[in-house]
């Protein structure tokens, strides 16, 4: 886990290497054990450096890492790592937990290794089976940039979920890429112009890092599951090519109970490869049925050999408290519990680091939470954690995920199933909520709006400029699109690879770098996500309502009882309304300012009205408050321009 930056300079141009010095020192809270460059020039080759201000001139491709020293803790990871004939170079944040396998295969085919480390299996992979044959065959979180200097190329590659960010900017014709949007805006001259549609998708919807835009303009995400192959002789925008994306046709004829048996082997393998490190390995515990499993299985496979410690965030009084979970779930494990918590005043105190830390705003002030976790984890010299992060996207934890399944029914004409599903879901949301939301998947695009309004959830509400949103050419689209066929895993697809989990896991990685914590998720693996998706829904949701059916059943005798009987499902919720109430004030001053009344899109006339009336009268604080105070305060601390 480290982070990277680069600069690839365009014809008759080259490298400052002042500027990715300002890259590399941007980055360097994700790695601080070690640091390293090195510079390609068509007539040097490659010269590699301890930092960026040593680098040689007249560079046309230069690079720069910062390392979190996590397996082959010593010289042997050092980067940027070059092969012993100069051709290949390689940086990459993350991890590939299948090296020691790929390193098998590698050393029978001829190859011979000089250290421990797995960076050194995917140089090795790439220079003798390619990008493209190599990407599918790893499993890991990582990104990389791969210098070719006889092709005179540089591939940059993603992992299939994105769980490691690679961003990227074309500025006066050179190519810059790093591992957060914060080191990008160093570069002189770049553009801090918002885009107006994903401004409009986060304030009314809360959708962040959406496919390979962000809220900067200028500033692009290679997309998960995907490299691209720029020419150093003419560089350009990277063009990304997908190696793997999920597939939704049921494939699968095992039975319910043949499934979670396999379901189960998979999710144990998964673990036992992402608890590979050469330093202490903890884990994130929430309490519910995901992150409870993440620790018992560590646990089972480790057996008295670990030392196994838990990192939970606990909120006493507050009705979304899952303390009493979580303990169930640290004593089944046998674990040494650490806890954290936080109020309105630590909320107001610590925001503008947070907003920092994060690079673009966040939906809810549970990040904030999940931020103090990893400060604890840091707290206890634990340099690596397992999380439950990304099993409701695939196993359909969340409740529109029974909305779906809804639609699903609906669509086949299973009238009597559909009722029974309303029925068995009373307890997570009530039959016209739910039928709302099933609407989403069924009605054609052009009544969505019209839809929306009959129930008070409008596309453009009276607190949005509409005026402003028009002028610019925004789409305002509800995110939820009528879909055919097998609807939940459709939606379960899309949630995974464009909506819901990008946010997630750039939240999770900002927070757990920002301490340089490396952050591990097992249940994002290929092997575990296709076989998932090839199983009939009604193993995901049934017919009763129960989500994560078939998981729930794989966990059986490994995970307690209490856990797996759960139907609550709660997420990793804060008490935000109180907190925003205690904070001193900060949400009107926020609202109520002259950087408020700079954002176009927000209509502050009916925001602050509407603040004003929450804070005189009580009662549950919209979504869109928090997110407009956040992003009112992200444009103000990054001096954001929101006119082109």
């Amino acid at each position: 886990m480290c982070g990277i930056a680069g600069i690839v300079a365009g014809p008759d141009r080259t490298v400052d290497a002042g500027e990715l010095a300002r890259l590399s020192a941007a980055v360097a809270h994700r790695g601080p054990d070690d640091q390293g460059a090195c510079a390609w020039t068509a007539d040097g080759g490659i010269a590699a450096a301890p930092d960026c201000a040593a680098l040689s001139s007249g560079a046309r491709v230069g690079l720069a890492h910062r390392r979190l020293s996590i397996i082959d803790t010593g010289p042997g990871g050092h980067q940027p790592m070059v092969t012993p004939d100069g051709r290949h170079v390689l940086i990459t944040n993350g991890e590939i937990y299948n090296y020691l396998e790929l390193r098998r295969e590698l050393e029978a085919e001829g190859a011979v290794f000089r250290t421990q480390s797995d960076t050194e299996v995917l140089l090795i992979a790439l220079t003798r089976w390619g990008v493209a044959r190599t990407l599918p065959r790893l499993t890991g979180m990582f990104a990389f940039a791969f210098v070719d200097t006889t092709a005179r190329t540089l591939t940059l590659g993603r992992d299939p979920f994105g769980i490691k960010p690679l961003v990227w900017s074309l500025r006066g014709g050179d190519l810059a890429f790093a591992s957060e949007p914060g080191a990008l805006l160093e570069l002189t001259g770049l553009s801090r112009t918002v885009d107006p549609q994903a401004l409009y998708d986060y304030l009314r919807f809360g959708l962040t890092d959406q496919g390979t835009g962000s809220l900067f303009r200028e500033i692009y995400h290679l997309p998960p599951a995907s490299f691209a192959t720029i020419d150093l002789n003419r560089v350009a925008a990277p063009v990304p090519e997908t190696y793997w994306r999920p597939r939704t046709e049921q494939t699968s004829d095992l039975s319910f109970d043949e499934a979670a048996a396999e379901l189960g082997r998979l999710f144990r393998r998964s673990v036992g490869l992402h608890l590979r490190a050469d330093v202490p390995v903890g884990a994130a515990l929430s309490g519910g049925i995901d992150s409870a499993a993440v620790v018992c299985a560590m646990r089972e496979i480790e057996g008295d050999n670990l030392d196994l410690h838990t990192f939970s965030f606990v909120a006493p009084g507050s009705r979304h408290d899952e303390e009493r979970w979580a303990d169930i779930a640290g004593q089944a494990a046998r674990a040494t519990m650490h806890k954290t918590t936080s109020d309105g005043a630590a909320l107001a105190g610590g925001l503008d680091d947070l907003i920092r830390t994060q690079g673009e705003p966040f939906g809810s002030t549970s990040i904030f939470a999940q931020n103090r976790v990893y400060a604890l984890v840091r707290s206890q010299e634990i340099k690596v954690t397992l999380d439950g992060q990304g099993a409701d996207e695939i196993l359909a934890g969340y409740v529109p995920f029974l909305a779906a399944r809804l639609a699903s029914m609906l669509r086949r004409g299973n009238a009597l199933s559909a009722l029974r599903l309303l029925n068995a879901s009373r307890g997570q949301a009530g039959p016209a909520g739910m039928l709302a939301r099933a609407a989403r998947f069924i009605l054609p695009g052009g009544m969505q709006g019209a839809a929306r309004r009959l129930i008070g959830q409008d596309l453009v509400p009276d607190w949005m400029n509409g005026g402003w949103l028009a002028a610019n050419g925004v789409n305002t689209r509800a995110p939820q699109q009528p879909r055919g066929g097998r609807v939940l895993m459709s939606e379960l697809a899309e949630s995974l690879s464009s909506r819901v989990l990008p946010a997630l896991l750039r939240y999770q990685d900002r927070n757990s770098m920002s301490y340089a914590v490396e952050s591990r998720v097992p249940f994002l693996n290929k092997e575990i996500v296709d076989f998932v998706y090839s199983l009939p829904e009604q193993f995901l949701v049934s017919d009763g309502g129960e989500t994560k059916s078939v998981f729930r059943a794989a966990m059986r005798g490994l995970v307690p009882d209490a856990i797996l009987n759960r139907r609550d499902k709660i997420g990793f919720i804060t008490p935000q309304d109180q907190w925003l109430r205690d904070a001193g004030g900060w949400l009107e001053t926020m609202i109520d300012s002259n950087a408020a009344r700079d954002v176009p899109a927000i209509d502050h006339t009916v925001l602050s009205r509407q603040v004003t009336k929450l804070i005189a009268n009580g009662g549950a604080m919209p979504q869109h408050v928090w997110r407009a105070a956040n992003l009112i305060r992200w444009a103000e601390i990054n001096q954001v321009s929101f006119t082109a």
